[in-house]
């Protein structure tokens, strides 16, 4: 990683919005994605004790998706068409897949919902980082391809080499450079994963996006 890069843009950053994502327009940026709301959602459609019930848990999951200003428009009925036609089987492994991810086994359970969205061609970073993205915004990494290859080439990351189909071994190695970038920086940049890539996007830009 370009820590020279890092630095300058946490310095221009901070000289353009003293305070960071506290200061008044990066909070005014931040409304439309209405962060503490979606992870409220988040937390309380998958408490533990809700995964008994996986028919419920991938009609939340729908919803989360649907809500989202993360997700394209057009990814977003495509998963809600996707859920209303899962089989009772189908939808069993997708929730046991997301349970495992938040509870248990991560590489398991990333795999179980891999192998669903996967007979459906939904196999994409989007769907399949958003949920837990969203109910442990300051661990876990929302995969947006663009921004993601962006922030790799960029920072001149070498650790790692981005593939558009969906692997643990990817999310757990950019997750890990992610959070080991947040420690690098002033923490006003990093109240949470979004904010941080949302920083490290308008870095490789320039900041020009937010003139």
């Amino acid at each position: 990683m370009n820590r020279q890069k890092l630095k300058k843009a946490e310095q221009r950053f901070l000289e353009l919005f003293p305070g960071g994502f506290a200061h008044p327009t990066m909070k005014k940026l931040g409304l439309k994605h209405r962060p503490e709301k979606m992870t409220s959602l988040a937390e309380e459609a998958f408490m533990q004790e809700n995964f008994q019930d996986s028919a419920e848990i991938v009609v939340k999951m729908a919803q989360l998706v649907t809500r989202s200003s993360m997700i394209s428009l057009f990814e977003k009925p495509k998963f809600k068409e996707f859920a209303l036609s899962l089989s009772s089987r189908d939808k069993d492994i997708l929730s046991q897949g997301l349970m495992n991810f938040l509870y248990q086994d991560e590489a398991r359970g990333f795999e179980k919902m891999l192998e669903v969205l996967d007979l459906y061609k939904l196999a994409k970073w989007s769907i399949i980082t958003i949920c837990p993205f969203y109910f442990r915004p300051t661990k876990e990494v929302f995969v947006k391809p663009n921004t993601t290859k962006g922030i790799i080439d960029y920072f001149e990351i070498k650790e790692i080499q981005y593939h558009p189909r969906p692997t643990y071994q990817f999310y757990q190695a950019y997750r890990s450079i992610i959070n080991q970038m947040k420690q690098e920086v002033d923490p006003s940049l990093s109240p949470g994963n979004a904010e941080f890539c949302g920083f490290l996007m308008m870095a490789m830009y320039n900041f020009r996006l937010i003139r």
